[in-house]
């Protein structure tokens, strides 16, 4: 089956190396300052540009890139040709998106989502309670005043929750980011309504609603679409304000404390961190308190705060170490100790302590438990990573190969990137035979 979706561009993404999405957009900033171009580029765009959704940029990008790498040509850079894009289904930066249709995409990897997400999973029953078409551009119908919300619209909003988590388990945020808007829309219409029957009711509904935007946020935040993620997150925290929730408050900040590291921002990824906390501690569960301190570490380790790093992941350790509680929350199901040895390895990668990140990546890659495919792709691409930069080219290319051998089942331009940056950083050992052999059949992967 030939596939029409959206292709990463892994080939800006290898340009880009192991700055984030947040350097790299400042140094496109500053390199249109030098020709005299205004670009308002920033992680978002980078993003969008990673994950295929720009196929060719404006010309004001395109003579700022040419600047940048000297001698190369947009094809070079990943894009397509301008006359390819224009007009002809595709579309350059400077044009609005297509809306969303449930259609619009036939690879086979929308298919397995379309029959699973929209059609016989719990989704389809979100769509049809909350007033949701199939079609994939219908609004949400915001209830009338005459309808009262009760049990059955507030546990379509729940189902919904856990059906796109268990997908993005599985899958990855990769064509799945839009279709889960739309129950997202449906949820606040139906907060909007003020019409639930009870206040019990209405308590689920604004937590439903508000794990949702987590969830959908997630989502974007996997697939490159920083500022949508960003978006998503705020109204979920706004969302806990209104309700005084403090769980999902928590959850609320340990998400944009996640983005915010990917985005470049430590110090505001350390300030979440630190909200998130003091929201979670009379929550009574050692293993969110766990989590978000190994959020504040993976930003203090992004500021080059070695010692608040290790203090941070210390207090991880020891609540970790308390084990489960009643209290720990359904979306933590993913917490366990391979997902404590990964955050750990990050933020030593962070702070350029490639052989102790290997150790702490490679402990996660086996702990990991294999119905969570899309993290344990992630854990190996990694271990690729460091492993590479600890001067282990062999390790680091079957580490590769463990990765290739997942990504038709996972689609995350997130985990894509990682592995074409550890692809890139191996190329100079390409004379050895088990480097040659990974890299041989990635670019054969990549073309597909």
């Amino acid at each position: 089956m030939v596939s029409t979706g959206v292709v990463p561009n892994l080939a800006f993404r290898r340009l880009r190396g192991p700055r984030s999405a947040g350097e790299f957009a400042a140094a496109v900033r500053r390199s249109a300052r030098e020709i005299g171009e205004q670009v308002s580029c920033d992680a978002r765009y980078i993003g969008r540009v990673e994950s295929g959704e720009i196929r060719c940029p404006n010309y004001a990008y395109e003579r700022v890139f040419l600047h940048m790498f000297p001698g190369a040509t947009l094809a070079d850079l990943g894009f397509s040709p301008r006359e390819t894009v224009r007009g002809r289904g595709g579309r350059s930066d400077a044009e609005p998106p297509p809306p969303p249709t449930l259609h619009s995409q036939t690879d086979e990897e929308s298919d397995v989502l379309r029959r699973a997400f929209m059609t016989n999973g719990t989704t389809a029953v979100a769509a049809a309670t909350l007033g949701l078409g199939l079609g994939g551009t219908s609004a949400a119908a915001v209830p009338s005043a005459r309808h009262r919300v009760g049990e059955a619209e507030v546990t379509a909003v729940e189902k919904a929750v856990r059906e796109i988590r268990l997908l993005d388990d599985r899958h990855g945020g990769d064509g799945l980011y839009r279709r889960a808007s739309q129950p997202l829309r449906a949820a606040y219409a139906l907060l909007d309504s003020g019409t639930a029957a009870k206040r019990s009711t209405a308590d689920r509904l604004h937590t439903g609603a508000g794990e949702l935007a987590i969830s959908v946020g997630w989502l974007a935040h996997d697939s490159g679409r920083f500022e949508d993620a960003r978006s998503h997150y705020a109204e979920a925290l706004a969302t806990a304000r209104v309700a005084g929730d403090g769980a999902l408050e928590a959850h609320a900040f340990c998400n944009a404390s996640f983005l915010a590291r990917d985005m470049g921002r430590p110090r505001e990824s350390v300030r979440a961190a630190e909200a998130g906390q003091r929201a979670a501690q009379p929550l009574g569960s050692p293993r969110l308190l766990a989590l978000l301190a190994l959020r504040e570490a993976g930003g203090r380790a992004g500021l080059g705060d070695r010692t608040g790093c290790e203090r941070a992941i210390g207090r991880a350790h020891t609540a970790f170490g308390r084990g489960p509680a009643d209290a720990d929350p359904e979306w933590m199901s993913f917490f366990r100790e391979a997902e404590l040895e990964m955050l750990e390895a990050q933020c030593w990668s962070a702070m350029g302590d490639w052989s102790r990140a290997a150790r702490h990546a490679l402990r996660a890659t086996r702990l990991q438990d294999p119905h969570f495919t899309r993290n344990l792709a992630l854990y190996r691409a990694e271990l690729a990573w460091d492993l590479v930069r600890a001067g282990r080219s062999a390790e680091a290319a079957g580490a590769g190969h463990q990765v290739l051998d997942l990504l038709n089942q996972v689609q995350s331009s997130r985990i894509r990137a990682m592995l074409a940056a550890a692809a890139e950083a191996l190329s100079p050992q390409r004379a050895a035979q088990e480097v040659r052999g990974f890299l041989d059949r990635y670019a054969e992967v990549s073309k597909g």
